[in-house]
């Protein structure tokens, strides 16, 4: 999957600016670090974008509690990226399924 869109989007919903032209791991790293600051000064901040990016919270505590000494920031970032790849997946999937329909088969 091509950075830029996953990008766009992180930076859309989390209100941050990363370069549109890094690599899938400084991108990661960006993102971990910009959560690790989030823990650190806004949690409710970091909830509130979990909840709207809508990472699931049963994966996440399983995660967390199954890894102790690993940077939390890291382990959010994970899903976070994971998440946003699944979405765009999906709007690819469905913007397509839209485009197979001739103009009367559309509502």
């Amino acid at each position: 999957m091509e950075n830029g869109e996953l990008i766009k989007l992180l930076n859309s919903e989390l209100s941050i600016a990363i370069a549109e032209k890094i690599s899938y791991s400084e991108l990661h790293t960006q993102l971990s670090d910009y959560i690790n600051q989030l823990i650190k000064n806004d949690f409710d901040k970091l909830i509130a974008y979990l909840y709207r990016i809508d990472v699931n919270e049963e994966k996440l505590k399983t995660l967390l509690q199954q890894n102790p000494g690993e940077d939390a920031g890291n382990i959010i970032a994970t899903l976070i990226i994971e998440r946003q790849e699944q979405k765009i997946k999906y709007r690819k999937q469905f913007s397509k399924k839209d485009t197979d329909f001739d103009g009367e088969e559309k509502w």
